[in-house]
C-alpha cells in the first residue's frame, strides 16, 4: 500500500518535494548515464517546478516529459506542454531535453504512434512519475467516466500511450497507460488539501482511477501531502 509523507505547508512539500527529485534524478545519472521524469499538470505542482527548476544537477542528462496533455496547442493556455516549460523547464532545469505529447494530428487516436516514437529515446523506466488527481479521483488521463477506461488501466496492456474522452472535463486527453506508470522506478503522488486528501481516502471503495495507483503493491506509490 501506499507511504504517506505529510507536511505542514504547501510550500515545505514543494521543497522537500523537489529536493526529493533532484537527488533521486541525480542518482540515476551516476547509475546510469541518463534519469527521466514524468510530471502532471494542473496547478498543484507550479511552486514545485519553481523549487526543482532550481536545483544544479546534471540536466542536460534529464528526460522531461508528461503524464499526460490535454490536445490543444502547445501554446494553449490549457497546454500542460506550456505549464511546464514556462515553469519548470528554466533556471538549471532548462538544459534538460523535454519531450511533448502533443503532435500536429486533429485527433489523439492519428497521433498515437508518432508520440510513441517520441518517448522511445527516453530512458526506461522511467526514473519518477509525479502524478496528480482531481476531484473525481482521476489520475493522469483516466477518468471515470471514459468509455476505455479499462484499456488504460489494464495491467497487461502492452501501449505506451493511450487516447481519453474524459466526458466530464474539456479536451480530449493523450496519457501513459497504467502499465508504463506501474514500471517505472518511482510513483509519486503529489496532492494538497483536505478535500483531495478526502477523495484519496475513498478511493478504493468508490472504484476512482486513483486507486489503480495507491492501492497495488508491486510498486507502492508514495502519496506526499500538506493542508
Amino acid at each position: 500500500m501506499s507511504r504517506w509523507c505529510e507536511f505542514d505547508s504547501r510550500e515545505a512539500l514543494d521543497k522537500a518535494l523537489a529536493e526529493h527529485l533532484a537527488q533521486r534524478l541525480a542518482q540515476e545519472i551516476r547509475a546510469q548515464g541518463a534519469a527521466s521524469l514524468a510530471v502532471s499538470g494542473g496547478s498543484t505542482p507550479k511552486g514545485m517546478f519553481a523549487q526543482l527548476a532550481a536545483q544544479d544537477i546534471p540536466w542536460e542528462q534529464v528526460w522531461v516529459t508528461l503524464v499526460d496533455e490535454r490536445w490543444v496547442a502547445p501554446d494553449d493556455a490549457d497546454s500542460n506542454e506550456r505549464l511546464v516549460r514556462e515553469n519548470l523547464l528554466v533556471a538549471h532545469a532548462a538544459r534538460a531535453r523535454f519531450v511533448g505529447l502533443k503532435t500536429t494530428h486533429a485527433q489523439v487516436s492519428d497521433g498515437l504512434a508518432e508520440a510513441t516514437a517520441r518517448l522511445a529515446p527516453l530512458p526506461r523506466p522511467i526514473t519518477c512519475v509525479v502524478l496528480g488527481m482531481g476531484g473525481d479521483g482521476h489520475t493522469a488521463s483516466w477518468f471515470p467516466q471514459a468509455g476505455n477506461l479499462a484499456q488504460l488501466l489494464d495491467p497487461a496492456g502492452k501501449d505506451v500511450l493511450g487516447r481519453c474522452d474524459p466526458v466530464t472535463a474539456p479536451h480530449e486527453r493523450i496519457t501513459l497507460t497504467l502499465p508504463v506508470v506501474l514500471q517505472s522506478r518511482e510513483i509519486i503522488v503529489h496532492i494538497t488539501g483536505a478535500d483531495k486528501r478526502a477523495v484519496l481516502d475513498e478511493a478504493v471503495d468508490k472504484r476512482y482511477p486513483i486507486a489503480a495507483v495507491t492501492a497495488q503493491t508491486a510498486n507502492p506509490a508514495t502519496i506526499w501531502w500538506a493542508p
